[in-house]
């Protein structure tokens, strides 16, 4: 049971992702071709691999990490926080500096990563970047001969599904009727990628990460019937 965990165990995670290129005419013709077959799927007949480029972000074999936001409690006493923290800019250096974190501070195995929907999204994209990158993969997220009960992660999207497989329920939806203040900003993640490339504003993609980081926090905490974080408990550091 979620209330059985301590809560300092867990390290909350969000990940922002844009197309790798700029624009489709910036892949060489291989790649092209092999994004066309990719998104054939998805795609059908209504959009050319060029129209559909802007969505490239959400596979990893074509988009690359651009902002990697985690976040934790701390207790002294009857004193509670909930520290932010991002890594953001080069990919390579978000990955080490996440592999750091997770290695040096969340590497025992009481400790587990917690995001929405990141079973399918954010854990997997970071491993498969990690490889693109030839970086090491974390324990935390190498999967390979682990037993369902001893992957050490968390989506607060399963936790609500209670085993449900048919529906996609988002997080700004479960806060909403959790009673949660938005995490939503003046973008959502169909702007990261122009943000990014054409506005080249990435302390928005920044605050808009945190975000979500703090929502997801929030939906574990309604789940455990405790008190919702306020202002003053959430640190960016």
């Amino acid at each position: 049971m979620i209330e059985r965990i301590r809560l300092e165990n867990i390290l909350f995670l969000d990940i922002e992702t844009v197309p790798e290129q700029e624009r489709f005419e910036l892949l060489d013709a291989e790649t092209r071709e092999l994004y066309s077959l990719k998104t054939q799927y998805q795609r059908k007949d209504d959009f050319t691999a060029e129209e559909f480029y802007d969505r490239a972000g959400i596979w990893a074999e074509f988009g690359k990490i651009v902002c990697l936001s985690a976040g934790y409690f701390t207790f002294k006493g009857d004193i509670r926080h909930f520290r932010v923290t991002s890594f953001f800019g080069d990919e390579v250096k978000i990955l080490k500096d996440f592999s750091n974190l997770l290695n040096n501070h969340f590497s025992q195995p009481q400790h587990i990563m917690c995001g929405h929907n990141a079973k399918e999204f954010d854990f997997p994209f970071i491993a498969r970047r990690m490889i693109i990158n030839q970086l090491a993969i974390p324990p935390k997220l190498n999967l390979f001969g682990k037993k369902p009960w001893e992957v050490p992660h968390l989506d607060t999207m399963e936790l609500w599904k209670f085993g449900d497989f048919k529906s996609f329920t988002s997080l700004k939806l479960l806060t909403k009727i959790l009673g949660i203040p938005s995490p939503k900003g003046d973008i959502d993640g169909s702007q990261v990628g122009h943000v990014f490339h054409v506005e080249k504003d990435i302390d928005r993609i920044v605050t808009y990460c945190e975000k979500d980081v703090v929502a997801v926090a929030q939906v574990l905490l309604r789940m455990r019937r405790e008190e919702l974080l306020i202002d003053d408990e959430v640190i960016h550091v």
